[in-house]
């Protein structure tokens, strides 16, 4: 069973940045296309950002195009989501998987990966 860890959160202010990380427990990671998801008490899970597993291709959510950065190390195994001028808006749960596009969006690949623990970003105004 793979293992998605996810880090980085923190309080911060509105106008802050954070850098969320995720690890996952296999090599396998390489190829498959990733992405981060956040979700909010009382509402659905929603996709936030996507990468390619060559990290050729990136996509956002519009919310967060060009305020937010996916990257990737596949050497390491890890994704990650650089995240600028922060509103309390994205306050959430963020969470990792690999991801499967559907209909203009993006859906978490359930068959890579159950979901981790999250890691919870909260910005105050």
């Amino acid at each position: 069973q793979v293992q998605l860890v996810e880090s980085g959160g923190g309080l911060v202010q509105a106008g802050g940045s954070l850098r969320l990380s995720c690890a996952a427990s296999t090599h396998t990671f390489t190829v498959y296309p990733m992405g981060w998801f956040r979700q909010v008490p009382g509402k659905e899970r929603e996709f936030v950002a996507a990468i390619s597993w060559d990290s050729e291709r990136t996509y956002y959510t519009d919310s967060v195009k060009g305020r937010f950065t996916i990257s990737r190390d596949n050497a390491k195994s890890t994704l990650s989501l650089q995240m600028n001028s922060l509103t309390p808006e994205d306050t959430a749960v963020y969470y990792c998987n690999a991801v499967t596009p559907f209909g203009g969006t993006y859906y978490p690949d359930l068959d890579f990966a159950s979901w981790g623990q999250g890691t919870q970003v909260t910005v105050s105004s």
